[in-house]
């Protein structure tokens, strides 16, 4: 965080030091875990739903924390302490001060980022992009809600020149309540589809929902060409829209993809009319519209498209649990995406698997649930199965109750005799899948993150 002291930090929300001397500066990081404090840093004592950050006062104290930001203050605890009535608020208010500062004094340029799917691969995309040609600040994991966002802004300093901020949607007036204060220069909108949609109640929901980023960006709107609702999103008077696909009208459009396990081959055509082939060895054919999305912001902010591609073409991973290949010693692959799973992620993560078996690979899907689709969830996992079965994937693990369906959808669609398992623990599943698996095989492991199956993943391809 950029310098401040105790009492303009006291001034920016609205809080009143308990302890500690109003001239004292603070610059260090802003956390509400305290097992990310160090020397010097600020911790917020967030009341949560079922832990109150306060008990936690003492350890941000061993660690060496500068400033605690408490609703409660303590006696005893031997640390400057500012009291507000909201600490989740306060650190929403000391972001955008700290936000406001910086954009007085330099050239910030910030980014938002929303989306049902892609908003952390694309994120990661644009910050490898950015962080080439200037200081950039970039979420880590899926920091992108009232307490993630704030805490990203706060690790501005005087200098940084991007901040790459993923926006994540949690009911009506969520995306309103991140936008408003951080007001983007450029935003993107990625995709509007059934990721949460149980949860919101409807896809209209949704979209409502990602279409509060609009009015507050201020310079251009980077839409989804081929979402058939993200399209027709129309900015605000003065600021510029550009578009991506593989549309053929988007600005930036994507031609003939090309999977295969060493990565993706994009054929891109760029509003210039210049076309080029982006080589990502990151797996997916969804990866295409990400990159996209990362390519168009960063024209947008003047960036030589020869370190554009260079960029994403060096990247290794979109993110950890995110489509990762691994290749075991006796040649067995994993493809461990199981951090996040709805309807749409799990038919790209599908269509790629398919891709890599017609290349002469067996190919192993082991999917587990796909959380918050409320009412839709039984049809939605049914419809799944049957797609494991028309896709012609060659071997199915299913793991948990809630995804059971999915083994039903796919024993009622195919002649199976024994393609499809169902296994009710992680545990179960992995000593069945384990012993099968032979060099040259493909396994995709999908699931919500609520289902685990990340860990699974890891323990097939042996990182555990």
């Amino acid at each position: 965080m950029i310098e401040l002291s105790l009492a303009e930090i006291a001034t920016a929300v609205n809080g009143r030091i308990v302890s500690g001397n109003p001239e004292d500066v603070v610059s260090g990081v802003c956390d509400t875990d305290s097992r990310n404090i160090g020397v010097g840093d600020v911790f917020f004592a967030k009341l949560g739903e079922h832990d109150d950050g306060h008990r936690y006062l003492p350890d941000a104290v061993t660690r060496g924390a500068a400033l605690a930001i408490v609703s409660t203050p303590r006696a005893d605890a031997a640390i400057a302490q500012i009291q507000v009535e909201d600490t989740v608020l306060a650190l929403r208010d000391l972001a955008a001060e700290v936000l406001r500062r910086v954009r007085a004094i330099g050239d910030l340029q910030v980014i938002g980022i929303t989306g049902s799917n892609g908003k952390t691969s694309t994120k990661n995309m644009l910050a490898a992009i950015l962080s080439r040609v200037g200081k950039t600040v970039a979420p880590r994991d899926s920091f992108n809600n009232e307490v993630g966002l704030p805490i990203t802004v706060l690790r501005l300093e005087p200098d940084t020149r991007y901040l790459v901020l993923e926006m994540g949607a949690a009911g009506i007036g969520s995306i309103e309540k991140l936008a408003s204060w951080c007001k983007p220069e450029i935003g993107i909108e990625l995709k509007v589809g059934l990721a949460h949609a149980g949860a919101f109640g409807s896809v209209d929901i949704t979209a409502q929902i990602k279409r509060e980023l609009m009015p507050h960006i201020t310079k251009v709107a980077i839409l989804n060409a081929d979402d058939p609702i993200v399209s027709k999103f129309e900015p605000s008077p003065g600021v510029n829209k550009v578009t991506f696909g593989f549309d053929n009208g988007a600005d930036f459009e994507i031609g003939r993809v090309t999977l295969s396990l060493a990565g993706t081959d994009i054929e891109m055509k760029f509003p210039d009319g210049d076309a080029q082939l982006l080589r990502l060895k990151i797996l997916g054919e969804h990866q295409a519209m990400n990159a996209a999305a990362a390519l168009a912001a960063a024209e947008q902010l003047g960036v030589p498209r020869t370190i554009s591609m260079r960029a994403l073409s060096d990247m290794e991973l979109a993110e950890r649990w995110r489509m990762q290949l691994i290749q075991r010693p006796d040649g067995v692959f994993v493809i461990n995406d199981a951090y996040n799973a709805s309807p749409d992620s799990m038919r790209a993560a599908l269509q790629t698997l398919a891709t890599i078996g017609r290349q002469g690979h067996r190919t192993i899907a082991v999917l587990g649930q796909m959380a918050e689709l409320g009412p839709y969830g039984n049809e939605l996992h049914d419809q799944l199965g049957r797609l494991v079965v028309r896709y012609n994937i060659d071997q199915l693990y299913v793991v948990g109750d809630e995804a059971k369906l999915i083994h039903m959808g796919a024993m009622q669609e195919g002649s199976w005799d024994g393609e499809s398992h169902f296994s009710q623990t992680v545990s179960e599943a992995f000593e069945v899948i384990a012993g099968k698996l032979v060099a040259g095989d493909v396994v995709l492991v999908k699931s919500s993150n609520v289902a685990g199956l990340r860990f699974l993943g890891d323990e097939l391809a042996g990182l555990k």
